[in-house]
């Protein structure tokens, strides 16, 4: 099978060109080649295993069943007819050592296709791929009858540029069931995401069953209910109330969860954030901290006051004690049973974040900071990193944290996710740690995506193409002294403060979700942002037809607004060659009786609003924007 494919490949550079254009792959491969022909599929298709595993052919009952709505027959014996047409699945006898552990080829011919890889992980790699060219549901023609599905005839050699590519789910502020978590899951494998990193701990709830502490669920895993936004609306408890707003997770749940994203070639990095972020455990054990004193879990209340430095002060402790030795055994037992649970290398310890002022002022810790020649906070919680390192390393686990782990001195052998920026991983890598690059100004997927008229504005922006252009990788004519090797990858986080629910979950998630998977699978010569645009607009497509709700911002006019002399003068601008834009400033609607854009325009005085929306062959195609002219000064640069 392999000379077949070094045979194809080297006849068909006579007669094909790599063309992206003609496919609309999301991340796009290493090499697609056309052949110029066609595969047509009515509603038979066998599916056959050159190489038979229990792994294989639950993958095969997968993709049949993800594939249902086609309506055609994944049977998996091959027919005797000649017309027969189908998909042969198999494994290398001899590993190709350019394709890795995920890599795959695929043949498509007008005769069916041929999947082969080293290992499972590339089979169901390239599975996600095959989705890609089959269509969502069938075309009926005229009569009502379904129409044949046609496949472009293709010669895709495809392997991932990073091995971490991942996706962080905070469960924390918001709970999501079980179910909810498959279905995430589900989403990131279609686009050949393999990590999720599980934010299971925080001040807003602790998720996962501890057996060892079963108050960490019965108290951590509840709040008072609140509605709205985070912050200060948001009220603290009152004692008479009940904390009925939450969940968690059993250990059995958990175990569920981790066989389906195994299914998935997805490994599960869990994290438990600490010393800081613990409000939710100390709500539990409250004698965990210095005060000792009552701690409720936090409903999003306000409980921290953040400076324009950077720097912060908590009004409520929600660190732990790093000065009591029952800290390190009450974490041992923690950790120990989230080793047990979790099968992957990785177990992430938090470490973000973390306010020294209640560390400052206990007598207890100044004096056990005397005594270890301790000289400040950041030394402090880098001594506590370092004990959660070995209790962590005990368990045959490697560690992970935030890259504030890194000040006062980074523990030995622990691998960093640099968040702030890209300097921590730097100088991470630079000493020869692990890092994965996750740097906010590009991965942070609850940042606002959109026009703050209709967007739930938060600390910052992330737009598409923003997160399209990342690179985990630092520039190696900069940083010349980074072993690549130290660069795992990279992922999106999804902070879920004002996430309440899955489907805005995947609303904030794709197709930013998409762009990262691009930027940590694909090659960079390969990647192409007006190439991009066009292949995610047909996977929006694919969204709708699944009734999965995500942002469609990238169709949605982009407002600049600047001055002139002194004329308040807005320019609009759009991805899209094909998208018009009509507005109005009269306060009149709909704005498609109102004018068509072609060029900048003046907002005049007086106590109106710009109406603006985008429109695809006289149909809306984005939500209607309307900001006030008070706000339109305001975005004067």
């Amino acid at each position: 099978m392999q000379n077949l494919f070094k045979f194809i490949a080297v006849s068909c550079l006579l007669i094909t060109q790599i063309s992206l254009a003609q496919q609309n792959i999301i991340p796009v491969p290493v090499s697609y080649e056309s052949t110029g022909s066609e595969l047509i599929v009515n509603n038979n298709f066998a599916i056959s295993l050159l190489t038979d595993n229990d792994v294989l052919q639950q993958q095969v009952i997968d993709f049949s069943k993800d594939l249902a709505a086609l309506d055609i027959d994944f049977s998996d014996q091959v027919s005797d007819s000649a017309s027969a047409k189908g998909l042969k699945i198999g494994i290398h006898d001899t590993i190709v050592e350019e394709l890795g552990k995920e890599g795959y080829q695929l043949l498509v011919e007008g005769e069916g296709m041929v999947l082969m890889a080293n290992t499972n992980a590339g089979v169901f790699n390239g599975l996600q791929t095959i989705r890609q060219l089959f269509p969502v549901k069938r075309t009926l023609s005229s009569e009502g009858e379904q129409e044949p599905i046609n496949i472009e005839t293709c010669i895709i050699k495809d392997y991932p540029r990073f091995a971490w590519r991942g996706l962080m789910l905070d469960v924390s502020r918001h709970f999501f069931t079980v179910e909810e978590v498959k279905a995430y899951l589900d989403q990131m494998a279609k686009y050949k995401l393999n990590v999720f990193h599980w934010h299971l701990t925080d001040d807003e709830g602790w998720r996962i069953e501890i057996k060892t502490f079963p108050k960490l669920t019965e108290v951590g895993a509840w709040r008072v209910e609140r509605h709205g936004r985070f912050g200060s609306f948001r009220a603290s408890p009152k004692k008479s109330e009940k904390a009925t707003y939450g969940g968690f997770y059993t250990q059995e749940q958990i175990k569920e969860v981790i066989a389906y994203a195994a299914e998935r070639n997805i490994t599960i990095v869990p994290e438990i954030d600490v010393p800081g972020h613990s409000m939710a455990l100390l709500a539990a054990y409250p004698q965990l901290s210095t005060k000792r004193e009552f701690k409720f879990v936090n409903p999003g209340a306000k409980f921290s006051e953040w400076y324009g430095d950077g720097t912060f002060k908590m009004l409520i402790e929600n660190t732990l004690n790093p000065a009591d030795e029952g800290v390190y055994a009450f974490l041992d037992m923690i950790f120990g049973e989230i080793a047990d649970l979790f099968p992957g290398e990785y177990i992430h310890m938090g470490g973000d974040e973390c306010y020294h002022g209640y560390w400052e002022e206990d007598e207890k810790v100044q004096a056990f900071m005397a005594k270890n020649g301790i000289n400040n906070g950041d030394e402090l919680q880098s001594y506590f990193v370092k004990r959660v390192q070995k209790i962590i390393s005990s368990k045959g686990k490697k560690m992970i944290g935030w890259d504030e782990i890194i000040e006062g001195g980074l523990a030995e052998g622990a691998a960093v996710m640099s968040w702030r920026s890209m300097n921590g991983g730097i100088d991470a890598a630079r000493s020869g740690h692990n890092v994965v690059m996750t740097p906010k100004m590009f991965t942070y997927l609850d940042y606002t995506q959109g026009d703050y008229s209709v967007e739930n504005k938060i600390y910052s922006d992330l737009s598409l193409e923003k997160a399209y252009s990342f690179d985990p990788m630092p520039n190696p004519n900069l940083f010349v002294d980074i072993d690549p090797k130290f660069i795992l990858g990279g992922q999106g986080n999804l902070w879920t403060e004002e996430i309440p629910n899955l489907s805005f979950a995947f609303y904030m998630t794709y197709p930013r979700g998409m762009a990262l998977a691009e930027s940590l699978w694909s090659s960079l010569e390969n990647k192409n942002w007006e190439n991009f645009l066009t292949r995610t607009a047909v996977h929006l497509k694919r969204f709708d037809q699944q009734d999965l709700n995500v942002a469609k911002t990238l169709y949605e006019p982009r407002i600049r607004v600047y001055k002139e002399g002194k004329k308040l003068m807005c320019e609009l601008k759009n991805y899209y060659s094909d998208i018009e834009m009509y507005y109005t400033l009269n306060n009149t609607y709909p704005v498609r009786f109102g004018t068509k854009y072609t060029a900048p325009f003046e907002i005049p005085e007086g106590d109106l609003s710009l109406r603006v929306q985008s429109f695809r062959n006289g149909e809306p195609i984005e939500r209607l924007l309307q900001v006030h002219r008070t706000d339109l000064e305001k975005r004067v640069k």
